[in-house]
């Protein structure tokens, strides 16, 4: 869906732009242009960047801990 009709922004961009490092509403702004022109869409894409940067972070991660074998003398 698009996001920012004026940079013809999607949330699928914005999604893919926090996946790659972007946390914040600013960085959004700088890397895409979403709400640089007439600002209606900021109340979305602040819904959008919250809602997929809490989601990353409920994510967890796991990690394979590979350990030495012991052996019995």
């Amino acid at each position: 869906m698009i996001v920012c009709v004026c940079n013809n922004i999607s949330d699928r961009e914005i999604r893919q732009a926090i996946d790659l490092g972007i946390s914040s509403m600013d960085e959004l702004r700088e890397a895409l242009g979403v709400a640089t022109c007439c600002g209606n869409c900021l109340s979305y894409a602040v819904e959008v960047l919250d809602e997929h940067v809490s989601a990353k972070a409920d994510v967890q991660i796991n990690e394979t801990v590979l350990k030495r074998p012991t052996f019995s003398n």
